[in-house]
């Protein structure tokens, strides 16, 4: 599973004309580079593409294991055989590292039939209202049994740590990113993408590459909104908590309540609203 090998810049220069009060000057810009990726499962002589997402290059093994358990297809690391980009002569070199082969260990595919809103294209907005809920508790997912608890005061300085590791965004302003700490308030690993869920795909996937998960003690946060995928993410993974700079949707509410994540929003400054669960916000 080396993914050590040349891949497509994760930022890109630009020509550009700015506009400065009515001056207009021409330069070069940084911008982040989005390009589609591919996932492929393979299992025995069976294989199939399984989805089609824009991502930013880059830790995009973790992206694939991440997805494939946050939508509950592996449910262990055990199930992988192995990650791999698709390097078949027979495909566009140009396209070789925008494809990923996730070879599982089964003879033969999995029933993908309820799963068939992913082969059309992932957008992670999943399906609509209770619906969304309860399939979630058809896969078995539980409640967050967690007793972590965290300071506001160390909640409150997670946006800055968070900020100063983002070296992309640094340059090019415009990726999403999801951090996971430590209910110590310490930094433990950061992912950045131009979607919000494949960051936080990123992040779970490489606890599960690392045989590290569930994510017991840790919380995430993340840049963008806090959606009703973001926090499916976080059940399956038994993130206890999860913090959003910006707002929280009225499903993603709906289904902290349901299985006691503890929702942050707002989280900038010294301030913040908390949504559900605020008994691990001490």
């Amino acid at each position: 599973m080396n993914e050590s090998a040349t891949r497509p810049g994760r930022s890109a220069d630009v020509t550009t004309v700015t506009i400065d009060e009515g001056v207009f000057r021409q330069q070069v810009d940084r911008v982040a580079v989005e390009e589609p990726l591919e996932i492929r499962l393979l299992a025995g002589k069976e294989r199939r593409s399984l989805v089609l997402t824009m991502r930013t290059p880059g830790h995009d093994f973790e992206l694939a294991a991440g997805f494939l358990f946050n939508e509950g297809i592996v449910r262990s690391r055990d199930e992988i055989v192995g990650i791999s980009y698709c390097l078949d002569a027979e495909i566009d070199q140009t396209q070789q590292y925008n494809i990923v082969n996730v070879e599982l260990r089964a003879r033969s595919l999995p029933d993908l039939s309820a799963y068939t809103r992913l082969f059309s294209g992932y957008g992670a907005c999943g399906i609509c209202g209770r619906e969304s809920i309860e399939a979630l508790e058809a896969r078995g997912l539980d409640s967050i049994d967690d007793s972590t608890t965290i300071a506001p005061d160390l909640l409150f300085g997670m946006p800055d740590r968070m900020r100063a590791a983002q070296p992309i965004f640094e340059r090019t302003g415009g990726l999403h990113a999801t951090a996971l700490f430590n209910a110590a308030g310490e930094l433990l690993v950061l992912r950045e993408d131009i979607g919000r869920h494949n960051a936080f795909d990123k992040i779970v996937g490489e606890a599960f590459l690392a045989d590290r998960l569930p994510l017991k003690g840790r919380i995430a946060l993340v840049s963008g909104r806090a959606s009703f995928e973001l926090v499916q993410k976080a059940i399956a993974a038994q993130i206890p908590i999860l913090a959003s700079i910006s707002a929280p949707s009225s499903l993603a509410v709906d289904l902290s309540r349901r299985f006691g994540i503890t929702l942050v929003g707002f989280l900038r400054g010294h301030r913040a609203n908390v949504y559900a669960a605020e008994e691990r916000v001490r």
